[in-house]
């Protein structure tokens, strides 16, 4: 068991392909994956929010949406170098929990403060939920993303 997962790890020469494969992921998976997730809860009326905002984010007045894409990208190639190592299967599922617990729980605990917002959507449970559902879809497009870069890589291309 442990062999096949080393089989499935990218050479030290692939590292750096590997790290810009995820994000790539990350970032793609925002645009895919998160803000459809987005607008199916919108159209859902369970959140107001709009997907694809390009509202001004603070301090630089960024749209957005280029803001998710950029930090989706950051938080990819974290996952990609954290899950690099699993295969196929394991690698989607580690990284929807991956995206469902770690970005959410930044969001809640360091982004939130950050912005004068309630940390943890203010406990409010009915809220809460939001925020696992959407990173984790987020995780799932980021772990495909990388399982199609590996059949690239594998590929030579």
């Amino acid at each position: 068991m442990a062999i096949d997962a080393l089989r499935h790890y990218p050479t030290r020469d692939e590292l750096p392909r590997w790290l810009i494969a995820g994000f790539l992921a990350g970032a793609l998976s925002v645009l895919i994956f998160h803000q459809a997730t987005i607008a199916v809860l919108a159209a859902m009326e369970v959140i107001k929010s709009a997907p694809y905002s390009t509202a001004p984010t603070s301090p630089w007045g960024v749209p957005q949406i280029w803001s998710t894409v950029f930090w989706g990208g950051v938080w990819g190639v974290l996952l990609a170098a954290v899950l690099g190592r699993m295969a196929t299967g394991r690698l989607l599922v580690a990284a929807l929990i991956f995206g469902a617990v770690l970005p959410t729980l930044v969001g809640w605990f360091v982004v939130a403060p950050l912005k004068g917002q309630p940390m943890a959507a203010g406990f409010v449970p009915s809220r809460m939920w939001l925020g696992p559902v959407i990173n984790g879809v987020w995780g799932l497009g980021t772990g495909i993303g990388l399982a199609l870069a590996r059949r690239l890589f594998r590929r030579g291309a």
